[in-house]
């Protein structure tokens, strides 16, 4: 309940609750029960869009931001195009990570891909192919890349056939 409270304020919520949970590795548990209550409180769109922000440029990974970015991205905003931009270099930044990234980093990338895929740019969605390469899981990568190059596929059907029409 307290939390609930505390998200009120979002701007000191974000602050001083979710950001330093982020930074001093909480736990998983702890980072779900907090997803849990971002999940059911309303939230205005700018205040979530620099959150979101922030949390995409920890350099270090965390898979309480995962389910940060995860929840909040679940929450369907219109995001502006610097907050799109900076999840894709986060993505984008585990090109060089050797490590195997759990599955929140996954489901992470799937609902951002799903919820923001006509948002990328085909320079983006290179990157995140790249990426999708290097870090690839069985049943989550091939539902990411349906959802980003099915859209490219859609995009570019239409456009020639607008172009068809436009010629006739």
């Amino acid at each position: 309940m307290s939390l609930k409270k505390a998200v009120y304020k979002p701007a000191a919520f974000f602050k001083g609750i979710l950001l330093p949970l982020c930074k001093e590795e909480c736990t998983l548990r702890e980072a779900a029960i907090v997803a849990f209550v971002l999940q059911r409180v309303s939230i205005p769109v700018h205040h979530s869009a620099v959150a979101i922000h922030k949390l995409a440029q920890m350099t270090e990974y965390n898979g309480a931001a995962s389910i940060f970015i995860k929840t909040m991205l679940n929450k369907k905003y219109s995001l502006p195009s610097p907050v799109i931009a900076s999840l894709v270099r986060h993505f984008a930044s585990f090109i060089e990570d050797d490590r195997t990234l759990p599955v929140l980093w996954h489901q992470a990338l799937l609902v951002f891909c799903q919820r923001y895929k006509n948002e990328v740019q085909d320079q983006a969605r290179e990157s995140l192919r790249v990426v999708m390469k290097k870090h690839f899981h069985h049943k989550i990568t091939p539902e990411i890349r349906r959802e980003l190059f099915g859209a490219q596929a859609w995009k570019d059907e239409r456009s020639a056939a607008t172009r068809d029409a436009m010629l006739f």
